[in-house]
């Protein structure tokens, strides 16, 4: 579990539950969107929160890039402890690179221009930096030159979140987590965020965070309240104004919302700013409106769930006025009940057709991916119950199989259906991050096939769930 926040209801905190309904629509009908979780916060309340299942409130989800803003919260929380210096050059914290690296643009990177994504490099260097140094990114990194005068060009650049984390772990002499824990997470009451690391034992930095929804939204309530948390300072009011304004440019990207500017791991947008990671993971701040709202998803279209959020769900809030945050809007109170209905009823279809018969029942030959695929009635469940086993990347996974539901088991879920054509369609969910995978199984041929709905970035099905400690 993690913070709970105070609950009220749209109409007491000034918003117009029909616009809160109107964007629940919208995620649910917009092409290449699929919403997992909401939590609405206005006044530091919550307006509205849910959970499409089988995603639910105390599941971690991959946070993907929207991890980059915890790593700069460390950042932040470190030069208000005099550890780090944001006008310090970067090879300042890698003396042992000192000899290597010789040009002159990576000796001038700072501290400040890694979190800008302004170290002077016009595009992405990861796969520069890894072939430079399968060992080491950062100095794969810094042996990789910039294009530019570092501060004058903004590229969204892994590399640059990546050394801010190993800076932190250096200043603090641990883990990134661990310097967390007693300064960020304890204090927003977020007991549960693990973090992917790399083979060296490294958390990733600019991806990998696996936390709750409300964490999500807790981070963006301090950043809301000008690093300010229960009358304790966490981070320094400078700070805030730095990360969330504008430090570089960036004009040439390619949706409105992403070319608005870019602050300190933050996006600017055409309304507040925001943290946001790969298919739809995001912390929307809206400062005007007094509104935080965390998402996560399985989204391809990140800028439809902006503009839905632009078109229905701003013009609902009234203008901020935080002395009748308590008056209820006794002419809502219909359509409070009707959205705390809606939002708990939230569910994503499970897949539908017919139910599974004995002839799928069996063994499965398939394209060398996956191997070893057995579907058979669960026994030990009871009646009507199937389990799917398959072997994939070296491992085992099995886990049971819903028909007209979800069936859940750790950190899948998975729904399957007879078509038409008496193939089996299943559908497997990774409930601990966005992703999804689509098998089919036809009995007549015995054979299988499988595509991914979205592509992982950096795991394979074994590894898709929260890293242990």
């Amino acid at each position: 579990m993690t913070t709970t926040f105070p609950r009220s209801t749209p109409s007491a905190l000034g918003i117009d539950a029909r616009g809160v309904t109107a964007f629940l629509d919208a995620l649910e009908s917009t092409p290449d969107v699929e919403p997992h979780s909401i939590v609405l916060l206005r006044h530091g309340r919550v307006a509205a929160q849910g959970w499409w299942a089988p995603y639910a409130a105390d599941r971690v989800h991959l946070l993907y890039s929207l991890s980059k803003s915890f790593t700069a919260a460390a950042v932040g929380i470190a030069v208000r402890e005099g550890l780090v210096d944001l006008d310090a050059t970067v090879l300042s914290w890698f003396p042992e690179f000192d000899a290597d690296v010789t040009d002159e643009r990576s000796r001038r990177i700072r501290v400040r221009h890694l979190l800008a994504m302004a170290s002077g490099h016009r595009e992405e260097t990861l796969q520069r930096a890894e072939a430079t140094d399968p060992e080491d990114l950062v100095r794969g990194f810094l042996l990789t030159p910039p294009d530019d005068e570092p501060g004058t060009v903004f590229a969204y650049n892994q590399p640059c979140t990546y050394t801010l984390a190993a800076i932190v772990r250096r200043a603090s002499g641990g883990s990134l987590v661990d310097y967390l824990r007693p300064r960020l997470l304890d204090p927003l009451g977020i007991d549960d965020l693990a973090w992917k690391r790399d083979d060296t034992g490294a958390e990733l930095g600019f991806s990998g965070a696996y936390a709750p929804t409300a964490a999500v939204a807790a981070l963006g309530q301090l950043y809301l309240q000008r690093g300010v948390w229960d009358g304790q300072r966490i981070l320094d009011e400078d700070w805030v104004d730095a990360a969330t304004s504008t430090q570089v440019e960036n004009p040439d990207e390619q949706e409105p919302d992403w070319r608005q500017g870019y602050g300190f791991q933050f996006w600017m947008a055409r309304h507040g700013f925001r943290g946001d990671g790969a298919y739809g993971q995001f912390c929307v701040v809206l400062p005007e409106q007094d509104v935080v709202l965390a998402l996560t998803g399985q989204s391809l279209d990140m800028q439809a769930v902006l503009d839905a959020a632009w078109q229905h769900l701003l013009p609902a809030i009234a203008p901020r006025d935080p002395d009748t945050a308590d008056d209820a809007d006794a002419d809502g109170s219909d359509a409070d009940a009707g959205l705390e209905a809606r939002l708990a009823s939230l569910g994503l279809p499970p897949v539908q057709g017919g139910h599974l018969t004995g002839a799928a029942a069996g063994s499965y030959e398939s394209d060398g991916v996956l191997e070893g695929l057995r579907l058979e009635p669960d026994t030990d469940t009871g009646a009507g119950a199937w389990r799917l086993t398959v072997d994939v990347d070296g491992g085992l996974l099995s886990f049971p199989v819903g028909q007209g539901e979800w069936a859940v088991e750790g950190p899948l879920a998975a729904s399957a259906a007879t078509g038409a054509d008496g193939a089996v369609q299943v559908v497997v969910r990774f409930v601990e991050t966005p992703h999804a995978a689509r098998l089919r199984l036809d009995p007549g041929t015995g054979t299988a096939s499988g595509e991914w709905v979205t592509q992982p970035l950096h795991d394979g099905p074994l590894t898709l769930r929260r890293p242990t400690a």
